[in-house]
C-alpha cells in the first residue's frame, strides 16, 4: 500500500541529513579522491612520454629599416608583416628543407604539429618553438627553422635582413606533461565522482527509516516503535524484534 495523495506530492531532499550523510562518508571521500590521484600520479609517470621544448627568437629586417629615418607607419607595417612570416614557417618548401637538412623521418604535417610560432607584443620578434621527445632533437630543428624561413623571407617578401635574437635553446626539464597538474585533476574527480556516487545512492534511497516516512509513505499511523541502540544491545534488540515478530504471525494465523 501507497498513500496516494504521496503520488501527486513532489520528492524534497532534506539538505541538512544529506551533509551529515557525506559528513559520515568523508573517509571514503577522502581516500577516493587520495586513490584517483596516485592512479594520475602513476599515468602520467608510465603512459605519457615526457617533451622538451626548444625556443629560438628571429628578427626581420625590412629595408625602410636600413634607411635613416624610420617612421610609425613603417613600424606598423612591420609589425603586422609579422602574421605573414608566421604563415611561411610553416609552410611546406620550409619544412620539407628542415626534414632534408636534419635527414628526418617524419611527415611534414607531423613536423607543422611539433612547431609553435608567436610574437612578442607591439613587437617584431618571432618566437619559434619546437616540441619533441629528445631535446636536442627540439633544438636542431628549431635553429634549423629559424634558418629555412630567414631564406624563404628574403627571397619572397624582400626583407633586408634575418637577424636571430637567439639559438634554439637545450632543455633540461621537459615542458609537458605537468605531472603536478595531472595528479591534482585526478585528486579533484576523485572527489566529485566519490561525492556524486554518495548524493545518488541517498536520492535513490526509498527505505523506511523514521516513523514518519510510514505515514507519508504508507499513510499508516504509527503507534509505537522500538529504537535500536547501539553496540552490544543491538544484536539483543534484533532478537527480541525477531521474537515479537513470530509471536504476531502466530496471533494472525489464529
Amino acid at each position: 500500500m501507497t498513500n496516494p495523495e504521496f503520488d501527486n506530492d513532489e520528492i524534497t531532499i532534506d539538505l541538512t541529513e544529506l551533509f551529515m550523510m557525506l559528513m559520515s562518508e568523508i573517509h571514503i571521500i577522502v581516500l577516493a579522491g587520495i586513490m584517483a590521484a596516485l592512479m594520475a600520479f602513476v599515468g602520467t609517470k608510465l603512459f605519457i612520454t615526457p617533451l622538451y621544448t626548444s625556443t629560438t627568437q628571429m628578427y626581420v629586417l625590412t629595408k625602410q629599416d636600413s634607411n635613416s629615418s624610420v617612421t610609425y607607419t613603417d613600424l606598423q607595417t612591420g609589425t603586422q608583416l609579422t602574421k605573414d612570416y608566421m604563415v611561411l614557417i610553416k609552410s611546406r618548401p620550409v619544412l620539407e628543407q628542415v626534414i632534408s637538412v636534419l635527414n628526418l623521418d617524419i611527415e611534414v604535417e607531423r613536423l607543422a604539429d611539433m612547431i609553435s610560432v608567436e610574437t612578442e607584443t607591439d613587437t617584431r620578434v618571432l618566437n619559434i618553438s619546437v616540441r619533441n621527445e629528445d631535446p636536442r632533437v627540439a633544438k636542431e630543428i628549431a635553429d634549423a627553422v629559424r634558418e629555412a624561413v630567414g631564406i624563404q623571407i628574403t627571397e619572397i617578401m624582400d626583407a633586408e635582413a634575418v637577424n636571430t635574437v637567439q639559438e634554439g635553446n637545450l632543455a633540461t626539464a621537459p615542458s609537458s606533461p605537468s605531472v603536478m597538474k595531472n595528479v591534482l585533476i585526478g585528486g579533484v574527480l576523485g572527489l566529485i565522482i566519490s561525492i556524486g556516487i554518495f548524493v545518488l545512492i541517498f536520492v535513490l534511497d526509498d527505505t523506511v527509516k523514521t516513523p514518519d516516512d510510514v505515514e507519508q509513505y504508507l499513510g499508516l499511523n504509527v503507534l509505537t516503535s522500538i529504537p535500536l541502540q547501539a553496540g552490544a544491545e543491538k544484536n539483543k534488540s534484533k532478537k527480541i524484534r525477531g521474537k515479537t515478530a513470530k509471536k504476531l504471525m502466530r496471533n494472525m494465523k489464529k
